[in-house]
């Protein structure tokens, strides 16, 4: 009789395990894996296993969600999502209620302390891709160091400064390799995962920092064909829970901001 409830109990038990649905998402390190692994065993008590696969880069995730090699991925805001799909001709789309935090962008320096002593000729770092790079520029126009063409748009190029008093000098860089670069430049604006991955502060170490009412809020991404399935809304409601909040506002006290 032993044999047979062992028997049973481990049937039951490969049933259970047979049943988990497998949804593999990619992210970058900070804050966005984190985030994903608080929440798989909620995700597992609904039948959901989550494979979380994380990068360095703002491309691969796109493209391995593109080729199928991943579900979905959590990095980016729309901004840089219409960007790469503009340049990569593809369509992945934000899921529905995709909405998760806003990584307020960030100023960093070890030359100067405070903004009004930055020189002129400066060599200021911004990222090399589209909508941080504007992003950067905007965050810079709103301190007065700058003036853009068009205030209004998400995307300004450094050919869209019309006024540049202190003769400004932008170095464009990979996003990741900006917290690296903060020794050769006067000024580097920084993603908030690479300023956290970097081991700075923003809510301390920035000179000047965006505030929450960024329209740069991190979404959850996906094909067309993925973007409604119910394991997709599974991960949106654990990521939409009061427990995923108060997790964001403990752990990064600030630095990333729930958008939910």
């Amino acid at each position: 009789m032993l044999k047979k409830a062992l028997s049973a109990i481990a049937i039951a038990t490969l049933a259970l395990s047979a049943q988990a649905e497998v949804l593999k998402v990619g992210a970058t390190a900070v804050p966005h894996a984190e985030i994903l692994n608080h929440i798989k065993p909620a995700l597992k008590a609904q039948g959901i296993d989550l494979e979380v696969k994380e990068f360095s880069d703002y491309v691969q995730p796109n493209a391995a969600v593109e080729d199928k090699q991943l579900d979905a991925n959590f990095f980016q805001h729309q901004p840089y999502l219409d960007s790469y799909n503009k340049d990569r001709k593809t369509s992945l789309v934000a899921v529905p209620n995709g909405k998760v935090h806003v990584e307020p962008f960030g100023a960093y320096s070890t030359k100067i302390k405070n903004i009004k002593d930055l020189k002129d000729g400066a060599t200021i770092a911004i990222p090399n891709d589209p909508s941080n790079g504007g992003r950067a520029l905007i965050l810079l126009a709103k301190q007065g160091l700058i003036e853009l063409k068009d205030p209004k748009s998400l995307t300004p190029t450094a050919l869209d400064v019309v006024k540049n008093p202190k003769k400004l000098k932008f170095k464009e860089l990979e996003a990741p390799l900006l917290p690296r670069a903060l020794a050769d430049v006067d000024l580097a604006l920084i993603n908030t995962n690479y300023a956290i991955e970097a081991k700075l502060n923003p809510t301390k170490d920035a000179l000047f920092i965006e505030g929450a009412d960024s329209p740069y809020t991190n979404i959850v991404v996906a094909r067309k064909d993925r973007a409604n399935g119910a394991d997709i809304a599974k991960l949106m409601n654990a990521l939409h829970t009061p427990d995923v909040k108060k997790f964001i506002q403990e752990k990064y006290k600030g630095a990333i901001v729930p958008a939910f």
